[in-house]
């Protein structure tokens, strides 16, 4: 399985602008703000990438599921629900 990232990639400094009052409120529960913005870009990157994967299978799938359709699912005979 590929990774989506280097987990070992050295840190880099980004400016970025953050509404002031969530900044604030972060801060004052001492919130990890670099911790936090790597996470939620780490599950944007996530769900991004397993949407293209499913864009550049579609046609498989489709024929998976159609396949499916017509002759059902491989070991259903042997299942007893």
């Amino acid at each position: 399985m590929t990774t989506l990232y280097d987990p070992n990639a050295p840190k880099k400094a980004a400016n970025l602008s953050v509404n002031s009052d969530l900044l604030a409120k972060t801060r004052a529960l001492n919130i990890n703000l670099s911790a936090t913005l790597e996470q939620a870009l780490k599950e944007q990157l996530a769900k991004r990438e397993a949407e293209r994967w499913a864009e550049e299978n579609q046609a498989a799938i489709q024929a998976y599921n159609d396949f499916v359709d017509t002759h059902g699912c491989f070991g259903d005979e042997f299942r007893e629900f």
